[in-house]
This record gives C-alpha cells, structure tokens and sequence, in this order.
C-alpha cells in the first residue's frame, strides 16, 4: 500500500501551466496561477490526520488556482490499483456517473448528474472565473438527470447490460432504498419511486416527499445530495451543502443548508441534525458502533494547506464551525462576527483528510472487502483539487478504524492514476460502493466510467 502523498507529479509545481490558461480564454485564471507561485504549499501530510497542522491563512486577492483539465481515458488505459489489487471497467461510456447504489440483487444504480442550470455560488467577475475553472475540470456540461441499472448476470465483474431506469429528475445524486420504496435525493427534493428485486426501469414517475434547499434565487451552491437511510428505514439522512464559500452572500441564504437533515418519510417532515458542516457529501454507518459518518468539504481560498476536508462522526444537535470557524475554534477573519453568544464550540472533526482534497465518496470497509486486504476502516474517493498547486486528491484512500474509530494511521491510496504525467485528469472519483461480493466499485465523472476493484488473482 502507498502512503498518500508519495507519488503525486513534481512537474505540477512550477509556473509553465499560466500559458494554458490563456489559451483556454480566461486571463484571470493566469494571474491566479502566477499569484500561487508564491506560496509554496506544505507537504499534504501535514493536513491529513486527526491531529492537523493549521498553518495561518495565506491572503492574497486573486485566490490559488490550478486545475487538472479533464482530458478523459483512452481505450486501453485504466486507473492504476495497488499492490495485489486488480482494476477492471465494471461500465464505460456512462454520461458524468457521480454516485452509486448497489440493490440487494447485486444490479447497481448510478446517478447520472451534474449541477443545476442556476448552480453558481457567486455572482460577477469571480462567478464567470469559477464557471471557466468547473468547465476545464469537466464539471458544468448539461445534466444527464437519470438514474441507470447496470446488471452484471453472468458475474464476471463487467456489466453486460444497462437499462434507464429513472430519468426527467433533477440533478438527482444520493439514493437509498427502503423495502419496496427507492428514494432519490434531486438537487432540489427528495422523491421516490416503488422498487421490486429485479425491476429494471421504475414503475411510476417520482413522488415528491419533501422539497430540499435549493437557491434561492440566482445562487444555488453545492448542489449535490447525498442519502443514506437508518436500519430500520424511519428516518433518511441528507448532506445539504452550503450556498457559498464562507457566507458572503449572507446567512439568510444559508437556511437549513451547510447541515445534515434528517428527515421521516412518513410524517414528510424534515429538521437539522447536525450543522455547520460546509458541504457534507458522502454518508454511511460505521459498522462497529452503528454510529452516523460523513465526508466534508471544508472552505476555500485560505492558501494550499487550509482547510482540510475531514471525516467525522455526525453528532446530533452538534455545531461543526460553518462559517465562522474551522477544525474546532480557529476562527475565520472573512465572516462578520456573530452576535456574542450565537456561536457555540465547535465540535472538532475525527480525521483530517488533506487540504483541498475535495473527499466525496464514502464507505466503510466490510468483512471481505477486496479479499480481506483491508480491516476496518473508510474508502473514500477524492475528486481533486482546484485551490491548490500543485493539485492533490484525484484518488480513493482507505482510513483505517479501530474499535470505531479512525486509528490515527495515516491514509493508504487504493487507486490512483487518475492524473497523467502532463498533468492531465484522466478521470475524478466521486462515489464509492462496495458490492456483495466485497468488490469496490467509484464513479469516475470525467473517465465516464464505473470502475470495478478487487484482488488480483496473480498475487494470491
């Protein structure tokens, strides 16, 4: 196994890339790229963790960009697994794939999506920048907004067929399946659609159950809702990102938003159950203790090495810092500060993930998983870096656990390649599934791709 941060490309640290963002016809990316230069980014260890490095804030006007561009794979090219593990393409020619959900019949559901018409975090100059920087990362394209079933019959590890089974959502990302019932998380409600094993397209158009945060008006960040449901089905789990990258279009737009809700089905209510978790994204139940983790992409434009995502045990009615503070009580200067006594301490995350990583998938380790090479412990996909330079993540990792809890070794890559060595993202992470055969299956958004790990039969 590859300790993280060994490996990344050093051709990634100079200034030659300015040009390439000129070409791409937008100048201010350019002056960004030459504005990083000047601050030299700190090893990615020193943020990863449950004890972090916090250096201070790096301030500069135009914030650290510097991107992968999302070039794709070649027929023949695959992500790079490690030592005595095999990668296969599970389903290739899949339009922006971004989360999954493996059935009880072993079929998998992929949600097809991208952001909403109206997704945009910040308005003017700096939005239309922001808007360039997601379109050269592959992100930004018109969404799919579908759900499609991929059967893998004969059990080769390659599915020989795929079926729509749910389209005309939108922006649909997490999905749970309860008894008969599927929930699908759209950008703006959750909904739902019946269920039977081995149905291959649903049976009815989406009911709606409730609506979610969405906007308002021409802001609509973090658009992506993942789900997760309790054991006995009661109750659903939601991560809603926030609207903004630090509140600067007010908190009045951040209602019931940077916050995982719970919601029952049944009564259609929903409430908060944690908060100020800036864009929680992956969701699952640590199978030891059955508590309720989360995956969290923590706030930009604070230099290369703040602030790290994280992963954390959610807490109910606990207060995670979002937006005035960050990894406990480090207080963030960019947000006005609240009346005395609005702010509560904030809860400080289990494990650090790395600065800028952009961590989204999530999922704990199960007995068997990937050959038993791996005890317990998360897989989490990492979608990659933009405010950073040289660019990290592009990869899924594996947290080790014991009794519980992350064990304070530090994370292992489990798939890699993703970026080549130009500098070129070949493909981005996003959600991870284990299948009942204790394979690992990530969404790959840019490589169109579903990609199936498992032990390599050469090395047993």
């Amino acid at each position: 196994m590859t300790p993280v941060g060994e490996g990344q490309r050093d051709v990634r640290h100079g200034c030659s890339r300015s040009a390439a963002w000129w070409r791409a016809g937008v100048a201010m990316l350019a002056v960004a790229s030459l504005v990083a230069c000047g601050h030299t980014a700190r090893p990615l260890s020193e943020s990863t963790g449950p004890d972090p490095t916090l250096p201070p804030p790096f301030r500069s006007l135009i914030p650290v960009i510097d991107i992968a561009p999302a070039t794709g794979w070649g027929p023949d090219q695959t992500p790079v697994a490690t030592d005595g593990l095999r990668v296969r393409a599970f389903a290739r020619g899949l339009d922006h794939p971004r989360w999954l959900l493996v059935l009880p019949n072993g079929d998998v559901l992929v949600a097809q999506s991208d952001a909403p018409p109206d997704s945009r975090a910040t308005k003017g100059i700096k939005g239309a920048v922001m808007k360039a920087v997601m379109k050269r990362a592959g992100a930004g394209l018109p969404s799919p907004n579908r759900l499609t079933l991929l059967r893998d019959a004969d059990g080769d590890g390659v599915a020989e067929t795929r079926h729509v089974f749910a389209e005309g959502l939108f922006s649909p990302f997490g999905m749970a399946l309860v008894g008969d019932t599927l929930y699908i998380a759209n950008a703006n409600a959750l909904v739902r659609v019946p269920y039977h094993d081995g149905d291959l397209t649903a049976a009815s158009a989406p009911q709606l159950v409730v609506p979610l945060p969405h906007g308002p008006g021409p802001l609509n960040h973090h658009w992506t809702k993942s789900l997760l449901a309790s054991a006995d089905g009661s109750r659903l789990y939601v991560g809603v990102g926030s609207n903004s990258n630090v509140a600067e279009g007010g908190m009045d737009k951040e209602i019931n938003r940077a916050a995982v809700l719970e919601i029952d089905p049944h009564q259609r209510t929903s409430r908060v159950f944690a908060s100020g978790l800036r864009n929680p994204v992956g969701l699952d139940w640590e199978p030891a203790t059955g508590a309720l983790w989360v995956v969290v992409n923590e706030r930009d434009e604070r230099g290369n090495d703040l602030v790290p995502d994280y992963l954390t045990q959610v807490v109910e009615h606990a207060f995670y810092g979002w937006p005035y503070r960050y990894f406990g009580d480090h207080v963030d200067d960019r947000v006005p500060a609240p009346a005395a006594g609005e702010v509560v301490t904030a809860r400080v995350p289990d494990y650090a993930l790395g600065a800028h990583t952009a961590s989204l998938g999530l999922a704990f380790s199960t007995p068997g998983a990937l050959a038993g090479r791996y005890g317990a412990g998360a897989f989490i996909g990492q979608h990659g870096s933009w405010n950073r330079k040289p660019p990290v993540g592009y990869q899924v990792i594996f947290v080790p656990f014991t009794q519980g809890r992350p064990s304070g070794a530090p994370p292992q890559v489990v798939l890699d390649g993703f970026v080549d060595a130009h500098g070129n993202a070949r493909g981005r992470p996003v959600g991870v599934e284990l299948t009942h055969d204790g394979a690992l299956l990530v969404a790959d958004d840019v490589g169109d791709a579903i990609w199936r790990v498992d032990a390599d039969p050469a090395s047993r």
